[in-house]
């Protein structure tokens, strides 16, 4: 049976005192008042979790310092700025593949053809969704052709700058041609189902980004579909059955060989793991990760 909620508020002394109390080590109180303040208890919590000894009591393990657990909280602060950027990435790239695809073998207004969907309810659901995304658009070209001609949507070319992560992978996901879905996964190498799957779960790591949540030990709901055959060599890169950050991060590194080969994303994410000492195995970073191809950086004048 439930009951009312009856902890009061506490001040950022009091939590600073409360965290010393159950073991925690802070060098410096008026520091850690200050991170309280402006990151929240509750936040910070998420991060000091793993150094718990007694989650039934909220003791700590002997010798845990403040200043480990907001060091753990920039990384994945860090972490997520950098995993955003990777995404960015990738989504114009898809974005791009989309567009011309669909204009090439469909016309410039395919995206109203409902008979290219597999479920046309659910293309209405895009469509709309488009239609608003397209409407609140500030950009002086969208606006331009919408003064300028009849189709209730600008060309697909124009709409898939204002179309965001989640609803192009919710429209490649309900793409009928199969010519058209593939042509477009051929761009990063990989079958068209895989690239659906890739897609999905990436919409979900990038909310959680963009969310400020925590993304370091997180277990995802929406798993991605790991390749089989091709490209060669790039299911042995993954961790079958992981739930964690790592396979995001595989996907990320792949593409990014792709559509940046000169990119410095891998030796920043790499820098950046190495600069925390943080434990990558709550990202469920295989134990032979540094002999993986897919982290090896690449020999000087290769592209």
């Amino acid at each position: 049976m439930k009951r009312p909620f009856a902890k009061p508020a506490t001040t950022h002394a009091q939590q600073v005192a409360l965290l010393q109390q159950r073991g925690m080590v802070i060098e410096d109180p008026a520091a850690a008042e200050f991170y309280l303040q402006h990151l929240n208890y509750y936040r910070l919590g998420a991060y000091w979790l793993p150094f718990e000894a007694d989650h039934a009591t909220h003791t700590f393990k002997p010798g845990t310092h403040f200043a480990q657990v907001l060091d753990l909280y920039v990384f994945d602060r860090e972490l997520r700025l950098l995993v955003l950027d990777a995404i960015e990435r990738v989504e114009v790239s898809v974005r791009s593949q989309w567009a011309y695809q669909l204009a090439h073998q469909h016309g410039p207004h395919a995206h109203l053809d409902v008979t290219l969907a597999f479920k046309p309810h659910l293309w209405q659901t895009n469509l709309d969704k488009l239609s608003d995304e397209v409407g609140r658009s500030d950009e002086a070209f969208i606006k331009h052709l919408q003064n300028t001609y009849s189709e209730s949507l600008p060309p697909v070319w124009a709409v898939c700058e204002v179309m965001s992560l989640g609803l192009l992978s919710r429209w490649y996901n309900n793409l009928k041609p199969m010519p058209t879905r593939r042509a477009i996964a051929a761009a990063y190498g990989v079958d068209e189902k895989v690239l659906e799957s890739w897609l999905r779960h990436l919409s979900l790591v990038r909310n959680t980004c963009a969310h400020h949540s925590r993304l370091w030990n997180r277990e995802f709901t929406i798993t991605p579909l790991l390749p089989r055959n091709k490209p060669a060599g790039l299911a042995a890169q993954f961790h079958g059955g992981s739930r964690k950050l790592y396979n995001a991060l595989v996907i990320l590194l792949h593409c990014m060989d792709v559509i940046a080969p000169q990119h410095h994303w891998r030796s920043r994410l790499k820098g950046l793991i190495a600069r925390h000492g943080v434990s990558v195995a709550a990202m469920d970073f295989p134990a032979n990760r540094q002999n993986l191809p897919i982290w090896q950086d690449p020999k000087p004048g290769t592209p």
